[in-house]
């Protein structure tokens, strides 16, 4: 299609004494302005004495697809002994956001990127949260983000095409401060919400076998069991629906068999579909809902998403209203 969700007038502040956006990519840098929007929004200090206990997980696709694509042509067209842009050369690596994003905050903590397409955002929670429980870090940033570029929405078009209905390609970024809850509670501090459980599979396409939709209903059930939730106690739902008929399928039926009565939110329908970016976005939309909303506190909802190969997964969240600053 020729439509998409961008950010047509996105740009990075150049802090004091750095680089600024000296061969920035445009995924790296929109997850260093979400990593900075979610430390300013927490109550979290990072300071000398405990920088080295913060980290960084993000979850990617193909991390940024235009620099690795640009890359591999000027290895084509340019003159031997390749003359390539070793700015460029640096941003085509998986790894590029995160590492930007330890170093622009000072971070050195774990760092980690989890490439996952559709299931990133909630395979970064699930890491995040293993590197809490197992002490290697005291506090996360976790997230997801995806850039677009003409080289991501031609990847979309051609994977998605003949789909009427598909949400248009889009980009963004989705960034948490993860903390232990029980170590924030004894400190005084309240969390926005509590990632109760993650679960995630791998099935077969959708159409296949073993069948992705009853896959993902055993995620939820297993994830509401490990959450010690009941499925009647679930408020709503933030799919990953995009418009691509067979994956929407499998949400919608899995959703179904275990908790039919939830309120289900589209996040894409509104930010658009960039695949790395949707869980954290959709989390994102969760909690919106939740932020001026006291009648809604300790109620508990599901992020579910689900790839065109088959991997689905979902994760339980309880989540309550927050005070405006001041």
């Amino acid at each position: 299609g020729d439509e998409a969700y961008a950010l047509l007038d996105f740009a990075v502040p150049d802090p004091p004494g750095r680089d600024g956006g000296l061969g920035l990519d445009r995924g790296s840098a929109l997850a260093l302005v979400a990593c900075g929007q979610a430390l300013a929004d927490s109550d979290l200090t990072v300071d000398d004495g405990n920088r080295h206990r913060v980290g960084v997980v993000l979850g990617t696709t193909l991390g940024s697809l235009r620099s690795a694509s640009d890359c591999s042509r000027q290895t084509l067209v340019r003159d031997r002994p390749y003359l390539v842009d070793p700015l460029l050369f640096g941003n085509s690596g998986l790894h590029r956001a995160a590492g930007r994003a330890a170093g622009w905050f000072g971070l050195t903590g774990v760092n980690a990127t989890v490439a996952g397409a559709q299931l990133a955002g909630l395979a970064a929670l699930r890491y995040a949260g293993s590197q809490l429980r197992r002490g290697h870090a005291d506090a996360v940033l976790a997230g997801g983000v995806e850039e677009l570029s003409p080289h991501a929405a031609w990847v979309a078009e051609h994977t998605f095409k003949g789909e009427e209905h598909r949400v248009p390609v889009g980009e963004g970024a989705g960034v948490f401060v993860v903390e232990d809850a029980a170590a924030m509670r004894a400190a005084g501090r309240r969390p926005q919400a509590e990632v109760l459980a993650v679960e995630v599979g791998q099935y077969a396409p959708p159409g296949g076998d073993p069948d992705p939709a009853a896959g993902l209903a055993r995620c939820i059930s297993d994830a509401l069991a490990t959450a010690g939730v009941a499925p009647a106690e679930v408020w709503a739902v933030a799919t990953g629906e995009s418009g691509v008929r067979a994956l929407d399928l499998v949400e919608q039926e899995a959703v179904d068999r275990v908790v039919r009565a939830a309120r289900c939110l589209r996040v894409k329908e509104t930010v658009g579909d960039g695949p790395a970016a949707g869980a954290a976005l959709q989390l994102a939309g969760l909690l919106a809902h939740h932020r001026a909303a006291p009648a809604l506190d300790g109620r508990v909802s599901l992020v579910t998403s689900c790839s065109p190969d088959g991997a689905v997964g979902v994760a339980v969240v309880r989540a309550w209203s927050r005070p405006a600053p001041g």
